[in-house]
């Protein structure tokens, strides 16, 4: 085993701009393959629900329509 520069000390420090250039890049691709697993299953869902409703038709939807809210007096302080 030979003794190598690179062994014994640290290697030269990036640059700042190197540095982001680098974590950007990254962040870019775990963005991005985030977004192509988000939009295969996307369409692996739209395809089944298709499919299902292909079988039995269209959900109904409810006719229950969300309760109004009410305010509640305020008490003079």
């Amino acid at each position: 085993m030979t003794a190598t520069k690179d062994k014994f000390f640290k290697p030269e420090r990036m640059n700042a701009g190197d540095k982001a250039r680098a974590t950007d890049n990254t962040a870019r691709q775990i963005i991005e393959s985030e977004a192509t697993a988000r939009d295969k299953k996307t369409e692996k869902l739209r395809a089944l629900r298709l499919e299902r409703e292909a079988v039995e038709g269209p959900m109904e939807k409810s006719g229950q329509k969300a309760g109004k809210t009410t305010k509640k007096a305020t008490t003079a302080r």
